[in-house]
């Protein structure tokens, strides 16, 4: 069953009760890297291994994520920066616990390519943020596995 979460601006990025930033190096270029996460939405499921279906949803205002165990997500894009940065809210889920989340993808130049930055904030009640923070290693791997797939994929996409 859907739940609504509480709504929630860019600066929750910032104030969230739990923050989890990880960062990973892709060699292709930020607005390559853009692209992928913020107009090849249907993509994800190719290079982000938890996420089982993506679609665009409100003429490309919002996305429903779909991920392995059944997860759903309905959000609304909260920062679309070609390049820099894009940011999304979770409105809806059937996720026990969660409260409220944002997350937001940071993309800055390197000498080789793209540093990516990941920021989840989230908020719920204290043993769920505890919780989040124990699984703090596997989803900083699978942020890593993802941005390294995504990066395959892109180089074979331009060979």
């Amino acid at each position: 069953m859907a739940r609504r979460l509480r709504s929630v601006d860019l600066d929750f990025v910032r104030t969230a009760p739990l923050r989890l930033v990880f960062a990973a190096e892709a060699s292709a270029a930020p607005t390559v890297v853009y692209r992928a996460l913020a107009e090849e939405v249907d993509g994800w499921p190719s290079w982000f291994t938890a996420v089982t279906a993506a679609r665009s949803t409100g003429a490309g205002a919002g996305r429903e994520i779909r991920l392995k165990g059944g997860t759903v997500f309905h959000e609304t894009i909260v920062a679309k920066e070609p390049g820099e940065r894009y940011a999304y809210r979770v409105d809806e889920t059937n996720a026990p616990a969660l409260q409220a989340l944002l997350e937001e993808w940071r993309l800055a130049p390197t000498a080789t390519g793209t540093r990516v930055q990941w920021t989840f904030a989230a908020d719920g009640p204290a043993a769920f943020r505890y919780v989040l923070r124990l699984g703090r290693p596997a989803l900083g791997r699978a942020f890593r596995d993802a941005v390294r797939n995504l990066d395959k994929r892109l180089a074979a996409a331009s060979a």
